[in-house]
């Protein structure tokens, strides 16, 4: 227990570094994620193209990778951000391709004839997407978006290799000061728990007042 009593600020910034970057990062993954499905299942075929090199190019590229070409290509446009900024762009860019995959899944399970029958009653594509298939949509892709959220806040570990405030991080400075380094990444491991553990029980409440019922 030394080790968390006696670094419980080192752990706490730590802490609210790797919530703010999960937090952040899940809202630009949402975004983006909700407008590649759409660009995926547009009626025009830039738009498909371009959902189809985002989710591809982005699925297939390892995060580290990523986060190098962010944080190195981006200045050389003349493009400079706090890192902290960085990280949650990268994060929240990289997952946004799962996310788009998730909803598009559940796009396809909802029937054609739906859809068909909000446009001959002249809704428009987006009012269609919006009213009709979306919300449908979300109620059985609500589990794979938890696990790919989840999956997200384990990824801003990564984050702590660029000069982000993150709670795997804090294991640098607590093994400088000479801390066992098994109990140190011992009460990471537990922040990293109550993370994902909060992000499961909020999506199960979710998925339990709209899921679809199995």
């Amino acid at each position: 227990m030394d080790v968390l009593t006696e670094n419980f600020a080192l752990y706490g910034k730590g802490f609210l570094g790797t919530v703010e970057l999960t937090v952040y990062a899940s809202l630009v993954a949402l975004v983006l994620g909700f407008l590649m499905a759409s660009f995926r299942v547009a009626p025009v075929g830039s738009f498909r193209v371009f959902g189809t090199v985002w989710v591809t190019v982005l699925r297939n590229t390892p995060l580290t990778l990523l986060f190098f070409a962010v944080l190195l290509g981006l200045p050389r446009f003349g493009l400079v951000l706090p890192f902290q900024l960085f990280a949650v762009l990268t994060l929240g860019c990289y997952t946004s391709a799962f996310i788009c995959e998730a909803l598009r899944s559940g796009i396809n399970t909802v029937p054609k004839g739906q859809g068909e029958a909000a446009r001959s009653l002249g809704m428009s594509f987006g009012q269609t997407l919006g009213t009709v298939v979306l919300p449908q949509a979300f109620r059985s892709v609500i589990p794979p978006i938890g696990s790919t959220l989840i999956a997200l806040a384990k990824n801003s570990a990564i984050a702590g290799a660029f000069s982000v405030t993150e709670l795997l991080g804090t294991y640098k400075t607590l093994n400088e000061l000479g801390y066992s380094i098994i109990w140190t990444f011992v009460w990471i491991a537990v922040g990293y728990l109550i993370i994902t553990l909060s992000i499961s029980a909020f999506f199960h409440v979710l998925e339990k007042r709209y899921g679809v019922a199995r």
